[in-house]
């Protein structure tokens, strides 16, 4: 993909913050060294596996502190299949964002927590149903839009492949770091269009409804 095929954002920013200069693509097999990289800067060894991990909390563990290399290798593999499988943020050819964004069906592990289990506004047609898994920005750009331009391009590639819906799971707490907002701030996907429905603080689940 050519610079004028990039959809380019600044973002939405505050006063101090940097001027930025964003171009927000579906990943694909090749962002799978720069993605590897920005969860390296991270620190973020699960590489974005933890909705496709099968085993049980110890068996995570193991593989987070000893056996990260499986979850760089499930991570490259997963973004050479077809499908939707997330949106990057890059600046000057550097990942500096990442969306999971894919197919609800393909991450049940997120729908069987006992928070969301069950629960009625899963009921009814579920197929083309979008599930953001996670967001992860780079630690110098954080609060910066970076989140929100990758909130608002998964919005746009879910019109442009068809999706049903985009189902999002974010953190409400007003004082909430990082390690707790990794599937997003809930405001960021209010300002987007989304729409609660299931009020659970802190664990609201929302829905962008992508015929409407």
């Amino acid at each position: 993909m050519n610079a004028s095929e990039r959809d380019v954002s600044s973002g939405s920013l505050p006063d101090n913050a940097p001027t930025l200069s964003l171009a927000l693509e579906a990943a694909g097999p090749e962002h799978a060294d720069a993605l590897l990289a920005l969860f390296e800067r991270t620190t973020t060894p699960c590489n974005c596996q933890y909705w496709h991990f099968s085993g049980d909390k110890n068996a995570w563990l193991e593989r987070l502190f000893h056996a990260p290399e499986l979850n760089r290798s499930a991570f490259t593999q997963n973004l050479a299949q077809s499908g939707m499988k997330g949106v990057v943020a890059l600046r000057e050819n550097q990942a500096v964002g990442w969306m999971k964004l894919c197919l609800a069906e393909s991450i049940p592990k997120l729908y069987d927590q006992r928070l969301y289990k069950g629960l009625p506004c899963f009921n009814g047609p579920r197929d083309g149903v979008l599930s953001v898994g996670c967001l992860l920005v780079d630690e110098e750009l954080r609060r910066t839009g970076v989140a929100r331009a990758l909130v608002r391009k998964g919005v746009e590639l879910a019109k442009q492949t068809g999706a049903r819906a985009i189902e999002a799971f974010p953190r409400r707490m007003d004082l909430a770091g990082p390690a707790e907002l990794w599937t997003g701030p809930i405001s960021i996907f209010l300002d987007a269009g989304f729409k609660i429905i299931n009020d659970f603080q802190p664990y609201p689940v929302l829905r962008y409804a992508v015929g409407e």
